[in-house]
């Protein structure tokens, strides 16, 4: 069949006007990353967060939480779309600078499109109005408990939450704002902003609460954000130079549960003779009516299971040594967050190495067994995960598989060797050096080593790199009856 002259040219307009609207349309958007290598569509390029204000309304485990994420950020580079990581809640409505913005999701990434550009260096106001679903999800964010909820966020879980830039390497202040029926009480992270008060209901019909403020006097991780909402007691003491101690238990619970948190203040004190000043405003232990198979560094606050306190098969000094080792976190992993996620072993592995040092001084566990034990298994962990500071990747869909024995006690095995090496006085310097010019920011494994040689007087580079990176355990410096046999 031939066309007519008529018909081929509107046949050549028309194709001419799609060829048109392709070239001026954007390219869809696409779900973005910084390139970790363990999570490559972590986090988000292009911006810096300076500080989140985040407000939840809840009513019951069994529905969403009402929600409004407020980022306040600065541009780092032009920007035409802003890439949040956000899954598992419903946005209603997005904001960039006061202006409507539309907004897309892509993969794991709620990616929005302001009115006009950003240019690089100015500052960015976000506004997302949404819900944050506590149902169906057994992989991290929202935990239900026995009363309520908790948050358990690492180690990319808190974007199940609201909306943020989800990796380690951009810590922000925080702001919580968290509205709760009659009855139920709500913590957060840091310290109480307001003193609690009535709310109207957030929607038509629904009945008047309470709303709990906290912000954070420093900045923090998104991995370690806590908000827990139950029928809690709030336990007040005091720790070291007057730090105000906080601990949220299961208000059945109070009285059976003294004796463990009656032991905080020492603990604190016991890590300050070691590292220095605790980091942060506030400390304390949230006990969750939960069953996790973890315990978690949420900052200022550390999140237990109760089942830890009240279980009788565990011995009491290995109680206390697993509140040592989440309180260790909080200089190492909270203060001083990692790079990167395969720098996880300086969090792990020094949380470990205090652990182990607070159960030998109880006389239970002394270090040097704990050290040979995991150098005799040391391969096969470096076998099973990588090595230390080059952990495998988990599988899919199973991220707390990251957190495998290497980056655990066979870090800490790694500290012991560089003690070994350094000298007791040397590697003491060492750790408080490390927490102390890195408080509230960012360091990882190159860090680390570069400081350790200056403390040490001499390049260790050579010497770490195979306890770092190697696919088997160097020798143990003072220690050369360890290396045969390696295995049990």
């Amino acid at each position: 069949m031939r066309l007519t002259s008529a018909r081929l040219r509107a046949g050549l307009l028309a194709a001419a006007s799609l060829t048109l609207v392709a070239a001026v349309l954007p390219p869809p958007p696409q779900a973005l990353g910084i390139g970790d290598r363990l999570f490559p569509e972590l986090g988000n390029p292009g911006y810096d967060v300076l500080a989140y204000d985040l407000s939840f309304t809840y009513r019951s485990n069994k529905e969403p939480l009402d929600a409004v994420t407020v980022i306040s950020a600065r541009t780092l580079e032009p920007l035409e779309r802003i890439n949040l990581d956000f899954t598992h809640g419903t946005v209603a409505a997005a904001e960039v600078n006061g202006e409507p913005a539309t907004f897309q999701s892509a993969g794991e990434d709620l990616v929005l499109t302001p009115r006009t550009p950003l240019p690089e260096g100015v500052p960015l106001h976000i506004t997302v109005r949404h819900t944050s679903d506590p149902r169906g999800r057994a992989d991290g964010g929202w935990v239900t408990t026995g009363d309520g909820l908790a948050m358990a966020n690492q180690a990319d879980a808190a974007h199940r939450v609201f909306p943020c830039n989800d990796h380690p390497a951009d810590k922000a202040y925080y702001t919580f704002r968290i509205t709760v029926p009659e009855g139920l009480t709500a913590v957060a992270n840091g310290l109480p902003d307001l003193p609690a008060h009535r709310a109207v209901g957030a929607r038509p019909g629904a009945a008047a609460g309470t709303t709990w403020t906290y912000r954070t006097h420093h900045p923090m991780a998104t991995e370690l954000a806590q908000v827990s909402i139950g029928d809690s007691a709030v336990v007040r003491r005091t720790g070291p130079h007057g730090l105000p101690v906080r601990d949220v238990v299961p208000a059945a619970d109070r009285e059976r549960l003294e004796k463990w948190l009656a032991k905080t203040p020492d603990q604190l004190s016991w890590m300050e003779q070691r590292v220095g000043r605790y980091p942060f405003e506030t400390y304390g232990v949230l006990i969750a009516r939960a069953s996790t198979g973890f315990e978690l560094e949420t900052q200022t606050l550390s999140l237990f299971e109760r089942n830890v306190f009240t279980d009788t098969g565990y011995p009491e000094w290995y109680v206390e040594s697993i509140m040592v080792h989440e309180l260790a976190h909080q200089w190492f992993g909270d203060s001083v967050t990692p790079r990167t996620w395969s720098d996880l072993w300086l969090n792990e592995g020094h949380a470990t190495w205090y652990e182990a040092l607070y159960a030998d001084g109880l006389g239970k566990y002394s270090l040097e067994r704990r050290m040979r034990e995991a150098y005799q298994r040391s391969d096969q962990w470096r076998a099973a995960g990588g090595p230390p500071a080059a952990p495998k990747a988990a599988a899919p869909g199973e991220k707390i598989g990251l957190f495998r024995p290497v980056v655990y006690d066979g870090a800490a095995l790694v500290l012991y060797a560089l003690r070994q090496k350094i000298g007791t006085a040397a590697f003491d310097r060492l750790e408080r050096r490390w927490v102390a010019e890195h408080a509230d920011s960012v360091a990882g494994t190159a860090d680390f080593v570069r400081m350790a040689s200056q403390e040490a007087g001499t390049d260790l580079s050579s010497f770490l790199q195979p306890w770092l990176y190697g696919r088997t355990t160097p020798p143990m410096p003072g220690h050369p009856e360890w290396s045969t046999p390696k295995s049990v």
